[in-house]
């Protein structure tokens, strides 16, 4: 299996053509999500927050983090650095299988959905580090533009240990214009929209460990520094309805969660057996 960089660089991304617009979700019937979370989805860009493992299961979860997180950094990784873990880790793909994270999704994406990304974003108390405001869609080499990231909490989230942030129907702006970040940022990405006000409202994404959200791929987002004594883990999880094209061998990374894929062209990976 190929070994992804986190990012793509600005040139690979330069070189892959993408339609980057917002399609609005037309779901008159669906399974979990009610009417008015999807009417928010299409409004705001996100949706939150959604009850997905009780105390005991997270707990299990977080459990099983802090045993993969002590490996990676004792490999020389850090708490960022576990990306596509899917590929690499049976557990982690077992989370982007499950049915009530997937109900979710396809009730956004459609009946046919395929799982392509996981990454934790670990956030260990006073470590500095920000995630500046950015669009996902922008890092992803993938078209059209219907894709989603779910955001499941691995530790409690609140303002304190700097939750998330969206800025509300940003989505509806299109790709934005952004700036490469400078070191002053301590931003774990690379890239920095500036102003984001300009595009709306911001709202905070405080959300309980087992809970999480799921915002569109254009939508702004990003999180400040955690300044508390509290470590603020989230498991990040990409979808994309299976329509949707991968450039730079990204189709290598897609498991089929829901549905089929008519077109035969993400790899559909089967578990692996490391934990």
């Amino acid at each position: 299996m190929k070994n992804f960089s986190i990012v793509p660089t600005d040139d690979e991304l330069a070189s892959v053509p993408r339609d980057l617009r917002f399609y609005s979700v037309n779901n008159d019937a669906p399974t979990v999500l009610t009417g008015d979370q999807i009417d928010r989805f299409n409004r705001d860009g996100y949706v939150a927050p959604l009850p997905i493992f009780g105390d005991a299961e997270i707990s299990g979860i977080r459990s099983y983090f802090d045993d993969l997180l002590a490996r990676v950094t004792a490999a020389g990784g850090n708490s960022y650095s576990i990306s596509s873990a899917h590929l690499k880790y049976g557990p982690v793909y077992d989370i982007l299988k499950d049915p009530r994270i997937v109900d979710c999704v396809s009730d956004l994406l459609g009946e046919n959905v395929i799982g392509w990304g996981s990454h934790f974003f670990c956030k260990m108390p006073h470590d500095g580090k920000s995630v500046a405001w950015h669009q996902d869609a922008s890092y992803w080499p993938l078209s059209p533009s219907k894709a989603v990231t779910v955001w499941l909490a691995i530790d409690d989230a609140d303002e304190e240990n700097a939750c998330m942030r969206f800025i509300a129907g940003s989505h509806h702006v299109g790709h934005l214009t952004y700036r490469p970040s400078d070191s002053a940022e301590h931003n774990v990405l690379n890239q920095t929209i500036d102003n984001p006000e300009q595009y709306g409202s911001v709202v905070y994404n405080p959300l309980p460990a087992g809970s999480a959200s799921i915002h569109s791929d254009l939508l702004l987002h990003g999180s400040k520094a955690n300044d508390s004594d509290r470590r603020r883990c989230a498991l990040t999880l990409r979808y994309c309805s299976a329509d949707v094209h991968a450039a730079l061998d990204w189709n290598q990374k897609g498991v089929q969660v829901r549905g089929t894929d008519p077109s035969g062209h993400w790899s559909n990976l089967t578990r692996p057996a490391e934990s």
